[in-house]
């Protein structure tokens, strides 16, 4: 399994090289600045996380990586198969590494477990590990 310390690695890098750019875009050309986004934030937000969702899903679905997950040589695993998930797993864990997020106890897991598991990767039955 990966650990702590790359996962953190590559979701730091995935947050600059994705969603920074879809940040500055829903910021200051799809709203009217930051106030515009501060007035909105619920649709601001959603506006952000679509297409978060939608890019993290099309690299993991095509190469099982993300960005980041490529700079330090990890991948996304079906716990069963050991194989690249399914794209449907795939959307699912995306969509609950949200939620997971906003509740922070599901990141707090990886702290917690020998695997390093997330709550999202334990939802989805997902692993990231080490790519050989």
């Amino acid at each position: 399994y990966a650990s702590v310390g790359l996962k953190i690695k590559a979701f730091l890098t995935d947050a600059f090289m994705l969603l920074m750019p879809i940040m500055y875009v829903v910021f200051y050309l799809v709203m009217d600045g930051r106030e515009d986004f501060a007035e909105n934030k619920m649709l601001g937000w959603f506006y952000i996380l679509l297409p978060l969702v939608i890019v993290q899903t099309i690299f993991m679905y095509f190469t099982g990586q993300t960005p980041g997950y490529r700079a330090y040589n990890i991948t996304l695993i079906d716990e069963n198969s050991k194989e690249k998930p399914s794209l449907f797993v795939i959307i699912f864990r995306n969509l609950a590494a949200i939620l997971s997020f906003f509740t922070l106890l599901g990141w707090a897991l990886m702290f917690f477990r020998k695997d390093n598991k997330t709550l999202h990767d334990l939802l989805s039955a997902t692993a990231v590990v080490n790519k050989k």
